[in-house]
């Protein structure tokens, strides 16, 4: 095994591990937390596919903005913080359902994936897509790229208004 094969089993399992801890954890902060490793290994998958744009985005978005967002808003709602997530017996009927359907379609993709002829062919070398994915933004997609541009404004503009005391 190489390298990269190595590193790639890596990243798959601390996505998968930890994004098994932010659906079974019981404590709020922990599952806030785990997110972190889940967006980092989900970042490193993109390196590894050669997508430097979309890993840069990953960190710098969902593990610098929104997971931070996350963790502030949940700390900074002291009530929540110690609260545990608990479920009755219909939550109990619902996850015997979900792992019963989650089973059943992990062995069909288990089986889909050892059963398929997956055709193989040489990867040319890849350069930065960043540069074409900047010039096509700011030429061809200006209209849409300011549009969201003044969309966040507002968004942020109104969130500051709401939030002001009065």
């Amino acid at each position: 095994m190489d390298l990269i094969t190595l590193a790639f089993y890596f990243f798959a399992a601390l996505t998968l591990v930890f994004g098994g801890v932010v659906v079974f954890s019981k404590n709020i902060m922990h599952a806030a937390f785990s997110l972190l490793f889940t967006f980092f290994g989900v970042a490193g998958l993109y390196v590894l596919l050669q997508a430097d744009f979309l890993a840069i985005t990953q960190i710098m978005i969902y593990i610098g903005g929104i997971l931070v967002l996350i963790i502030f808003g949940v700390m900074l709602t002291t009530r929540i913080t110690g609260v545990d997530v608990k479920s009755g017996a219909s939550g109990r009927i619902q996850i015997t359902v979900a792992g019963i359907v989650s089973a059943a379609l992990a062995v069909l993709l288990i089986y889909v994936s050892l059963t398929t002829v997956w055709p193989q062919s040489p990867v040319a070398e890849a350069g930065s897509t960043v540069t074409a994915i900047g010039n096509t933004m700011l030429t061809k997609y200006i209209l849409a790229f300011e549009a969201a541009s003044m969309l966040l404004l507002i968004a942020i503009v109104g969130a500051a208004f709401i939030a002001r005391k009065k």
